[in-house]
């Protein structure tokens, strides 16, 4: 699942829809596409403000909760959600991505701010995947283009440390990569992916609805620490499960449905010639959140003739984020 990263992202603003730019090129590698720093900050369909960061009283565990789980919300402060209870995703919020096919992992699909990829229905965000017929080759074989959704709050919902929430159900079909993930605000704080670090909350294959997999990726060379989870009753695409990251000084925990699955405590950060900057780093820096749907990769697989595309679609029903007081924080530092 090595990733391979590249920095460099358009963002459209939001409201403006370019229509799905072609893209028919497979896709390759890790878990999930790196992104970098969007320079604009706009979105999709922007219009009304979906919800932003209740800034007053602490949030305890949200009453949809299991009653009894390893995730404990005490300490923790509701900074900022998004239930996508209007109209259009909220430009002040949300940009929007777009990428050439094939821009990381060999995949499949174009990113495009496209109201088709991207848009909000019955209170969630939905991001569709999109086959269009473009053509026969020189055989007579259909050529297709495929077209996908992907956002982040980058520069507008930046955290450094915090427990990152996400309620979703992916969809269904080979070659599907569904993710709740996090990079850097600043990717080149300490050099460009993988000495930068990612945290992948949550990723799924289309081929594979029962298991999930949460992964950290760090160091130069690439090195990563991963853990997966398989459902024990039914699978991550026919019900919502929510997906949790608990990041703290020298510590990051993975949950599902409250459940703790996976934890790491121990990475480095090196770039070459400068040597490796000291622990907690890369993790000690401000990161933002992207949702995004891959069609095809290297590391996936790529769609065959059971992929469907219309019944198909990654429903998010929101994203939350929650952090400690600052002395919580500045107190594990000293300790890490």
């Amino acid at each position: 699942m090595q990733k391979k990263a590249t920095c460099k992202v358009t963002v459209k603003k939001a409201g403006q829809t370019s229509g799905e730019t072609p893209s028919a090129a497979p896709t390759a590698a890790p878990s999930q596409a790196p992104t970098a720093a969007p320079s604009q900050a706009p979105t999709e369909a922007p219009s009304q403000a979906p919800t932003e960061a209740p800034s007053q009283a602490p949030s305890p565990a949200p009453s949809d909760k299991p009653s009894e789980t390893d995730l404990s919300y005490e300490g923790y402060e509701l900074k900022w959600e998004d239930e996508f209870d209007s109209v259009s995703l909220n430009s002040a919020d949300w940009n929007v991505e777009t990428h050439e096919k094939g821009w990381v992992n060999n995949e499949l699909q174009e990113y495009v701010n496209s109201n088709k990829n991207i848009y909000l229905e019955n209170g969630n965000l939905v991001i569709k995947p999109v086959r269009e017929k473009i053509g026969d080759d020189e055989s007579g074989n259909p050529v297709y283009k495929y077209t996908s959704g992907r956002v982040n709050t980058q520069g507008k919902h930046d955290f450094t440390y915090g427990l990152f929430e996400t309620r979703v159900k992916v969809p269904t079909g080979k070659g599907y990569l569904p993710a709740f993930w996090m990079m850097p605000t600043n990717e080149n704080l300490y050099g460009q992916w993988p000495r930068c670090g990612e945290i992948d909350i949550m990723e799924v294959m289309g081929q594979e609805t029962n298991k999930l997999y949460g992964t950290l990726h760090y160091g130069n060379p690439h090195s990563q620490k991963q853990e997966t989870y398989t459902a024990k009753n039914g699978d991550f695409a026919n019900e919502y499960h929510t997906y949790a990251v608990e990041w703290e000084p020298g510590k990051i925990t993975w949950y599902v449905d409250g459940v703790k699955y996976h934890e790491a405590n121990d990475w480095y950060s090196t770039t070459v010639g400068q040597g490796t900057a000291a622990y907690p780093a890369p993790f000690d820096q401000p990161f933002y959140m992207i949702l995004n749907l891959a069609i095809g990769g290297s590391w996936v697989g790529y769609p065959d003739e059971t992929t469907t595309y219309d019944d198909q679609a990654f429903v998010i029903d929101y994203v939350k984020a929650y952090q400690k007081d600052q002395s919580y924080y500045d107190e594990l530092e000293k300790n890490s």
